[in-house]
């Protein structure tokens, strides 16, 4: 590990992300609440206490942020056929639409930067993107 520089590498993904995350200028929410939708897009639909982990919120605030994204009509909660007494919570159309457009608003307005790099530093970058996935999966298996 002596050839890569962790502490420059985490500053450096730490300034990504904050322009990263600010890129979609699409229906604005609040940072918990587009975790979730993002969340139960990838792996819904979830029972509540399933997002507990994902999301780092207390239960109690966790269920009031669900609940209001079920009354905003972005979330839908439905029975679970393995255990009637929970329920299943799954993004509405709305919320897909939220999701979907703001990924589509990402890889637009990512794509204009990219095309502003050298055709060596988009090489680089492309040669990044399983090493960047690798490093998703091995955070995600850790408890």
């Amino acid at each position: 590990m002596s050839d890569l520089d962790v502490d420059r590498l985490t500053t450096v993904i730490e300034d990504f992300n904050t322009i990263f995350i600010r890129l979609p200028s699409i229906r604005r929410l609040n940072f918990s609440a587009l975790s979730v939708l993002h969340t139960l897009d990838r792996n819904g639909p979830l029972r509540l206490t399933a997002l507990l982990p994902t999301e780092q919120l207390k239960q109690p605030a966790l269920t009031s942020l669900v609940a209001k994204l079920e009354d905003d009509g972005l979330l839908e909660r439905r029975p679970d056929p393995t255990d009637g007494r929970a329920s299943l919570l799954s993004l509405s159309p709305a919320g897909q639409e939220i999701v979907h457009s703001r990924h589509a608003n990402r890889v637009a307005k990512l794509a204009a930067l990219v095309d502003r790099l050298t055709p060596d530093e988009r090489a680089v970058l492309a040669g990044s993107i399983d090493v960047l996935h690798r490093l998703t999966e091995l955070a995600e298996d850790q408890p």
